[in-house]
């Protein structure tokens, strides 16, 4: 899968920025046949960071992505690791570091096949827990 990342932590802002060119990269990967998704987890209630990512990725659901969502409590209980990471191609895993304040340190690049599973297993956990954007975009909107 080109793009799989699952957005973990529980934090209260938002990690990445969002341009033109980041949300045609869904649109060009999933027009070549290929799978794009991520998972977020999100505080309950969402953080007004959070809301805006989940406002946001109504762009990227139309163009392909499938985005999931899981609230914090929910990730816990699943026991899932507290990573952000991205997974291309099943071949190269791009781990995310943050600091407490949740400014980038560094993206470490794993490609040992053995890690590579642990990775693909923690997100195929992740997507079986998770709900479907829409659906999570519509609890949001219930509970305002």
């Amino acid at each position: 899968m080109p793009g799989l990342s699952q957005d973990h932590g529980c934090k209260t802002g938002p990690r990445s920025g969002h341009s033109p060119e980041a949300s045609s990269a869904p649109r060009t990967a999933t027009d070549a046949g290929k799978t794009v998704g991520r998972v977020r987890i999100a505080d309950n209630p969402p953080t007004a960071e959070q809301r805006f990512l989940l406002d946001y990725a109504r762009h990227n659901a139309a163009v392909g992505e499938d985005i999931r969502y899981l609230w914090c409590e929910d990730a816990n209980q699943a026991t899932l690791p507290a990573e952000d990471f991205w997974i291309f191609d099943s071949r190269i895993v791009a781990l995310l570091h943050f600091d407490d304040e949740d400014t980038m340190l560094g993206i470490e690049l794993i490609t040992e096949p053995a890690q590579i599973v642990r990775y693909a297993i923690v997100r195929d956990a992740a997507m079986h827990h998770a709900v479907p954007y829409g659906r999570f975009a519509a609890q949001v909107a219930a509970s305002e």
